[in-house]
């Protein structure tokens, strides 16, 4: 008897050759869908991870710009130590109008309603979050410690996001480090040398008279305000001046400083 032909699609497409164009399209689209579906799978129930790990991580860098990281400590309870607060950075002041547990820092400075848009950007961060997480250390009969400041601002290549820790003066610094960024390894991203960090503590914000003084540079004014800056880099050591003096500025934490050392924060 004469083989009888497939009547259906499916059957005409499995009596094709194997290294046919049809059959080829689709092998190629069922392993797309079927690797979209292990990744998107993947995606949703890592992402409580995801989320813990960068909590995590933050901590950890507040931990380290506040000389109390250790390899093995327990993040969670040395963390204990530190004070969150909301700062409304209109004001200076102390904010409870905002949930600290959800306030997301990054995703504020790209919504319109809970940013200003800046005129005068030396940082190059184009607009200015109107609310900020600060960080304040506690002595164990309740005294300040030290100040944890968020600071972020535009290098050669990329945005860099770190913290700057003061001393309960305000003015005093303890150290400053960066946790993000895409700096040019072995030039810009010597941020991160322990060494670079190193110069900044100890150094002072502003001098006698109030001024801000404090720069990356290659030449120093004031050996008290200065830091050097990174060989081969001058883009990212001008962008690190830039942000530093931007934050610690008018534009920045300086109301809030002055509030919280006269107590009115």
């Amino acid at each position: 008897m004469p083989d009888r032909k497939p009547s259906t699609w499916l059957g005409k497409l499995i009596a094709l050759p194997v290294d046919s164009t049809p059959k080829t399209i689709l092998v190629a689209v069922t392993l797309c869908l079927f690797c979209s579906m292990i990744v998107a799978f993947a995606a949703v129930n890592l992402r409580p991870i995801q989320t813990y790990n960068k909590a995590l991580d933050k901590k950890v860098n507040i931990l380290q710009v506040a000389g109390l990281y250790d390899e093995g400590v327990d993040v969670g309870a040395v963390f204990a130590s530190f004070e969150p607060r909301i700062v409304d950075m209109r004001t200076g002041k102390f904010t409870d109008d905002i949930d600290i547990s959800t306030f997301d820092e990054r995703a504020a400075a790209k919504d319109p309603s809970m940013s200003t848009e800046l005129v005068d950007d030396p940082a190059s961060i184009g607009r200015k979050p109107n609310f900020t997480t600060v960080y304040l250390l506690k002595n164990t009969d309740g005294s300040l410690d030290k100040i944890i400041l968020p600071i972020y601002g535009y290098g050669l290549w990329s945005t860099l996001y770190g913290f700057i820790a003061l001393e309960e003066n305000g003015n005093d610094i303890f150290g400053l480090q960066f946790y993000d960024h895409a700096e040019t390894p072995g030039l810009g991203a010597e941020v991160d040398n322990p060494r670079w960090k190193a110069q900044w503590q100890g150094k002072k914000l502003r001098d006698n008279n109030g001024n801000l003084m404090i720069q990356v540079a290659k030449v120093a004014k004031a050996r008290e305000h200065h830091i050097d800056a990174l060989a081969g880099a001058t883009l990212t050591s001008d962008g690190v001046d830039n942000l530093v003096k931007f934050w610690m500025g008018k534009s920045g934490f300086e109301l809030f400083i002055s509030n919280l050392k006269a107590g009115a924060a």
